[in-house]
């Protein structure tokens, strides 16, 4: 007996949803479930005859760059990239991140790991896809108390890149490039639009109705479980094993 859908699943099925048609995406060192979205997106483009080529920071078998983030660099401002991932520890309703901390910049009473190169590369890449699994009116605010990287610029800045949506553990939000602002697409299993409402600290648009976020099936689920989990092992060792004693418990019960 197979283990049912997880939420995990769901999450690294949508994300390689919303890679489609991609060239090149590029992922951070510490992102294993957008590693295993582009990893699954690839799968399926090879399924296709296609390719997608997949660049994960600090991974051997999955980084063709030398020289670290500054080909990264190099490759986004010449438009060789098509895709990244953003978190933040705040993040709000205009797509604005915060990376470096709440109370008080520059003393802040909270500090994260920084800005890095995420005002650049918001600015560069074409399709940025927000990710935060936490989903809290303390990381989904009105407005961030920092903005490492803007989610819009005023009119006649060149910016061919920003964000295209806003992915967390419950729902998924596209991002409306013209009004800047979010709007709910689809909700995840036995999420309700009433909690969403209730955990979201900014304001959102949504249609008459709220489509769920679909599970994967067939290929989809067969690349996840096996392939897809198989390449994660080298890079994401304890995320790719939690995952595997995740599956092994629920087929069991």
């Amino acid at each position: 007996m197979s283990a049912p859908v997880s939420t995990r699943e769901v999450l690294i099925s949508c994300i390689a949803t919303l890679l489609q048609g991609v060239r090149h995406v590029a992922v951070g060192a510490a992102s294993p479930a957008p590693a295993a979205g582009a990893m699954l997106a690839r799968a399926l483009a090879e399924a296709q005859g296609e390719r997608m080529r997949l660049s994960i920071l600090g991974s051997v078998e999955h980084n063709f760059f030398t020289n670290g983030s500054a080909e990264l660099f190099d490759c986004a401002a010449q438009g060789r990239i098509d895709a990244f991932f953003l978190g933040g520890g705040q993040i709000d309703g205009r797509g604005n991140v915060n990376l470096v901390g709440v109370g008080g910049y520059p003393q802040s009473q909270v500090r994260w790991p920084g800005s890095f190169g995420s005002a650049y590369l918001y600015y560069l890449v074409p399709r940025v896809i927000l990710f935060r699994e936490e989903h809290s009116p303390r990381v989904l605010v009105e407005e961030a108390e920092f903005i490492s990287a803007p989610g819009t610029s005023p009119e006649g800045i060149y910016r061919p890149g920003g964000p295209v949506a806003l992915l967390t553990g419950k729902c998924l939000f596209h991002f409306d490039k013209e009004r800047g602002g979010f709007s709910l697409a689809s909700l995840h299993p036995g999420v309700s639009l009433e909690e969403v409402k209730d955990l979201t600290g900014f304001a959102f648009t949504q249609g008459e109705t709220v489509p769920q976020t679909p599970l994967p099936s067939g290929l989809r689920l067969d690349l996840l479980r096996g392939r897809v989990r198989a390449e994660l092992e080298g890079t994401y060792p304890a995320f790719a094993a939690s995952w595997g004693a995740e599956l092994k418990s629920e087929a069991k019960t």
